[in-house]
């Protein structure tokens, strides 16, 4: 019995010595947790947010891709980074003779420098392939040049005339070039004084056309009329064979190359008024028309019979689904009616933003720049440049000739040349309310630049020459425009190569 008595005496003994020991542990951990705890009365307080801003590049670097916010924040950016590059004339030859757009150069040149005058001639078109390896550009003196991009893209490198790809002197005006998007070896050439389109095949290097699309003669009660020409071109993406072209009676004739050279569709505007420029959507089902009365006309290709519309040129006559006009949704923007007096305007150009496609940009007459919002039908954005009288010019414009702007392949930039000066806007046409152009935004609410983290703001380059039509380089942005004297501008960043390509989108 003692020794079971002794033995219950150590473990207890034991067992004290090992609560006490823990104990001791637990006090000390318990004040050295108090250092890190806050005080009472500061636990009603609400703690202060951190300041720090995320870092962006993480997020580009783990998703592979640019996100809308990021790309938005570098916008402002792209926006100043332009500036002229180099500067090539039109000072090319044919058989060793100065082509007729070489010898309109002098002239124009000379009139330049008498105050008062406008040019009659220029650089009506410019366009770049898919992939930008090839520039196209056609004048009002009627020549038709393809270039190799690399042998203009740097101020440093003095253009070779032997390299030009193609370089045909017609005897007409040319307004419009386009390139087959099914085919890039085809590009289609027309003027509003003819009644016809060429089609050229750059793989063959001849002066002539590989085809010619014609209209059909109109039938009046004075006897045959087909002297109206056409206005702009557009070919579908997924049919090597469909070609699209606008006329001066208001109209879209629809071609089916495999069957005839004569349209075996139109499209009418049920209108009088010329159709200045048409856009076919991505996806190849709507196309959009712009006239001279300031309407803006959508046809489903899809509709009607359409099917046994290209085979039967009887039943191939469509009205448009939906018309536009401008002025009237213009006259519910309340700030700019009351600042402008609202009439109906000639649109010189249409296109669909390429970052967000029910963005279509119009470019007026007069200068001014929109987008219309094909979803809503209304207009979301609006640049209205100042007169010309504001900046002291001479008031002059010449409107002998349809200004062609472009839209950049991201961060939806439209540029577009002056109606009134040598040089062209930048313009922010974001499809958000951030963008200054936009008819929501408000200039004193911070929360403006909430996506940006900047103030985004419009430019306006000077050039050295009045612009006419721009074109933008597909994977890097590079802008060439073309002049009123027939050159052809190069504007980017210096540091851009052209055999870089932004990242996708």
């Amino acid at each position: 019995m003692r020794v079971y008595l002794w033995r219950d005496v150590q473990r207890r003994r034991c067992c004290f010595l090992f609560t006490r020991v823990n104990k001791g542990r637990e006090e000390n951990h318990q004040n050295c947790m108090e250092k890190y705890l806050a005080p009472v009365n500061s636990l009603n307080q609400r703690p202060r947010p951190s300041n720090r801003h995320r870092w962006k590049r993480s997020l580009i670097e783990l998703n592979g891709r640019f996100e809308p916010n990021y790309r938005r924040c570098i916008s402002g950016l792209v926006i100043q980074s332009y500036s002229e590059i180099g500067a090539f004339p039109h000072t090319y030859h044919v058989d060793g003779e100065p082509c007729q757009t070489h010898i309109n150069w002098f002239v124009d040149a000379r009139l330049n420098d008498n105050p008062g005058t406008t040019s009659r001639w220029g650089i009506s078109a410019v366009e770049f392939d898919s992939k930008g390896v090839y520039l196209a550009s056609v004048t009002r003196s009627g020549c038709l040049t393809v270039h190799d991009f690399d042998n203009i893209h740097s101020p440093d490198v003095k253009e070779d005339e032997a390299k030009q790809l193609l370089h045909v002197s017609t005897s007409q005006q040319l307004d419009v070039i386009r390139w087959n998007v099914a085919n890039q070896d085809e590009i289609a050439c027309t003027s509003t004084k003819s009644s016809e389109v060429h089609v050229y095949d750059i793989g063959y290097v001849a002066s002539e056309p590989v085809e010619v699309l014609r209209k059909r003669p109109n039938i009046t009660v004075h006897g045959i009329n087909a002297h109206k020409g056409f206005s702009d071109i557009a070919f579908s993406s997924d049919d090597n064979s469909r070609l699209l072209a606008s006329d001066a009676n208001g109209s879209i004739n629809v071609w089916d190359r495999r069957a005839s050279d004569l349209p075996c569709l139109e499209l009418s505007t049920n209108s009088s008024g010329t159709l200045n420029s048409i856009k076919l959507s991505g996806d190849n089902v709507i196309i959009f028309g712009a006239n001279k009365l300031g309407i803006v006309y959508m046809w489903d290709l899809r509709g009607g019979r359409s099917s046994t519309a290209f085979s039967n040129h009887k039943e191939g006559y469509c009205s448009p689904l939906v018309a536009v006009k401008l002025s009237h949704e213009l006259e519910k923007i309340w700030s700019l009616k009351a600042q402008s007096n609202i009439v109906s305007k000639e649109i010189h150009s249409i296109d669909i933003d390429p970052s967000c496609p029910y963005q279509l940009a119009f470019h007026l007459d007069d200068g001014w720049s929109g987008v219309l919002d094909t979803n809503k039908l209304q207009v979301t954005h609006i640049h209205c440049p100042p007169p010309p009288w504001l900046d002291e010019s001479d008031g002059l414009t010449n409107v002998s000739f349809l200004r062609r702007p472009c839209w950049l392949p991201i961060n939806s930039i439209y540029v577009v040349g002056s109606s009134s000066s040598n040089g062209l806007y930048l313009l922010d046409f974001y499809p958000d309310s951030a963008s200054p152009c936009h008819v929501d935004y408000n200039c004193d609410d911070k929360s403006n630049d909430r996506t940006s983290g900047q103030h985004i703001q419009n430019r306006f380059l000077s050039l050295s020459e009045g612009i006419t039509a721009c074109a933008s380089h597909p994977l890097n942005g590079t802008l060439v425009a073309g002049t009123k004297l027939s050159s052809l501008l190069v504007i980017s960043d210096s540091k851009v190569s052209p055999s870089s390509s932004w990242p996708s989108v």
